[in-house]
């Protein structure tokens, strides 16, 4: 593996992964997606994907520009909401769908870069997770045409106390696509805050990983405690500049009285006034989805 292993521009980055190929993508919400890397992939027409990534993004953004095109073929996931897009797909026989606990599908991936193929979890035991039938395709008139197959349940006593556990394959994928904040020309890599999340499991799984950073710096420069992923995880890196940061969901509450302002008067009979209506781009924002 080279040591110096920048590309110039994403379209370089991504120009070998060829149609069908298996992704693993790093991304929670709208929370670290290597959305300019999507952009090109989307740009060179590449099809039939194969998509593990914690959700598919939104509609517009992230894997949701993909998902739109009829560029992905199934996706694995833990969770499908906030999509209007997918739902329409999924449920019409367009997509096909393994849906999974989010913690089993972090450990899948982590397990597929660890050279471990398969583990036993807790999780999902005495649920269709366990037991099959899960509805992973339908056809367009909306009959499950494909469903989850069962797994194989065993007995263990960790500790002394025994359960069943389910068993659970590890996933391994053709390629990774990565957001982080600065990386180095080795691959070392550092992500902002949220951002982090499935991201270095997602680069663990794929056996090319190619990462878009903010900032690009020379070797040294991160001090080896602040590395998050080491650079033998990552095969390619695209320097992007500052992405543009959305938010998923806005939530706004009444502004607070100015400083100074008169108290309004309490309804006759005492007690707290009853809030009035909040006028119209007034307010205070809290956004979720921290991070980039």
């Amino acid at each position: 593996m080279a040591m110096n292993k920048t590309v110039a521009t994403p379209a370089e980055a991504v120009a070998d992964i060829p149609d069908g190929a298996s992704l693993a993508v790093g991304g929670f919400g709208l929370s670290g997606n290597p959305i300019q890397l999507i952009e090109a992939l989307l740009a060179q027409g590449t099809r039939d994907l194969d998509i593990t990534s914690n959700n598919c993004g939104v509609d517009g953004w992230g894997l949701g520009v993909l998902l739109a095109a009829g560029r992905i073929r199934k996706v694995h996931a833990s969770y499908v909401g906030e999509n209007k897009e997918f739902a329409r797909q999924y449920l019409s026989g367009e997509l096909e769908l393994e849906l999974m606990p989010q913690g089993t599908l972090a450990e899948k991936l982590r397990a597929g870069g660890a050279g471990i193929a398969a583990f036993f979890t807790r999780t999902g035991t005495g649920t269709q997770v366990a037991e099959g039938g899960l509805p992973q395709k339908y056809d367009d008139a909306g009959n499950v045409v494909l469903a989850s197959s069962p797994k194989e349940v065993r007995a263990f006593a960790p500790g002394g106390e025994e359960a069943e556990y389910v068993l659970e394959e590890s996933i391994v994928t053709d390629y990774a696509l990565i957001h982080a904040a600065v990386g180095d020309t080795h691959g070392n890599l550092v992500f902002h805050e949220a951002a982090r999340q499935f991201s270095p499991v997602a680069a663990m799984a794929g056996k090319v990983c190619i990462a878009q950073v903010e900032k690009l710096v020379q070797p040294g420069q991160i001090h080896p405690d602040a590395v998050h992923l080491p650079g033998v995880f990552v095969h390619r890196v695209v320097e992007v500049g500052q992405i543009e940061k959305r938010i998923e969901k806005r939530t706004v509450r009444a502004a607070e009285p100015a400083s100074g302002a008169a108290d309004p008067a309490p309804p006759e009979g005492g007690g707290a006034a009853e809030p009035g209506p909040t006028p119209s781009g007034a307010g205070v924002t809290a956004a979720t989805g921290t991070g980039a």
